[in-house]
């Protein structure tokens, strides 16, 4: 059975930093593509990130270029997001999905329960 499990988020202040991680079980991890996708109160999913099965590649919405770095670790089966110079915008229940293949070309097939960042001062 595939989990993802989120952690890492919680409140900050504007122009703080967080780092959300996902500790993937059930699959080959590092055969796969992962992503971050968030959806901010009231409004529908964002895609945030993605990398790809050997984390040589990635890439990011425009809005968070610069700011947020996605990495993963395959020999410890988790996928990382480093959130820095938050802003409230950015406030949002952050989900890390599985991609369906070792790129993100083709979407996604799992998704965890999600992690809630608050950027508020």
């Amino acid at each position: 059975e595939v989990q993802l499990v989120e952690s890492g988020g919680g409140l900050v202040q504007p122009g703080g930093s967080l780092r959300l991680s996902c500790a993937a079980s059930g699959f080959t991890f590092s055969s796969y593509a992962m992503s971050w996708v968030r959806q901010a109160p009231g409004k529908g999913l964002e895609w945030v990130s993605a990398i790809n099965s050997g984390g040589g590649s990635t890439s990011y919405v425009d809005s968070v270029k610069g700011r947020f770095t996605i990495s993963r670790d395959n020999a410890k089966n988790t996928l990382y997001l480093q959130m820095n110079s938050l802003k409230p915008e950015d406030t949002a229940v952050y989900y890390c999905a599985k991609d369906k293949t070792a790129g993100w070309a083709y979407g996604m097939d799992y998704w965890g329960k999600g992690t809630l960042v608050t950027v508020s001062s």
